[in-house]
């Protein structure tokens, strides 16, 4: 199984987006750690670039994703507008929209959108450092706005699906993926 490592976005003194007394480096936290519980019962190879709340560079973020020898980077955050409800729903990120990242993207936005999230996409984020940088397959899933009540409500009535949703997007990959290099060998 192919190894991940499992970066919660922001951390330390960098809360990311705040709304009603909520912080997006605590949700990308909790998220982070469900779904490398998930996978590690799956047999999958977890490392984390953050298992509390420290503060961390984007560049560092992505030496640690290149240096613990994982096979993919996965990035946990959460989105939001400049006016609170303006928006809601799901997206995840990727440097091109090309290859397995963008399989892996897909996956998990439409699993999402089976727990009830608006699947707003796949989009191409060239610049954003821990896409840039990393040396293996990336994706940052927006896991819905932090300044939407609803896809709050959704976050916290429905956090295990949600959890599991993204973990069964990951390993649907990485299971295709580990198929492929097993044929090879033959």
């Amino acid at each position: 199984m192919a190894g991940v490592i499992l970066d919660a976005g922001h951390g330390g003194y960098d809360n990311g987006a705040q709304y009603d007394g909520r912080k997006e480096k605590d949700d990308n936290l909790r998220l982070t750690l469900a779904v490398g519980q998930i996978l590690e019962q799956n047999g999958v190879p977890v490392s984390y670039t953050r298992q509390s709340d420290i503060y961390q560079s984007p560049s560092e973020k992505a030496r640690l994703g290149n240096e613990r020898g994982a096979d993919y980077f996965i990035s946990f955050h959460r989105n939001a507008s400049p006016n609170a409800n303006e928006y809601q729903g799901v997206e995840t990120l990727v440097f091109d929209d090309h290859g397995i990242k963008a399989e892996m993207a897909r996956n998990v936005n439409a699993n999402l959108e089976q727990v009830g999230f608006r699947n707003i996409g796949v989009k191409e984020r060239p610049n954003l450092t821990v896409l840039k940088r990393t040396k293996i397959p990336a994706i940052l899933i927006e896991a819905g706005f932090l300044n939407s009540d609803q896809d709050n409500e959704r976050f916290d009535s429905k956090f295990e699906q949600i959890s599991q949703a993204i973990a069964d997007g990951i390993m649907a990959v990485s299971y295709t993926h580990l198929r492929a290099h097993e044929t090879d060998s033959y």
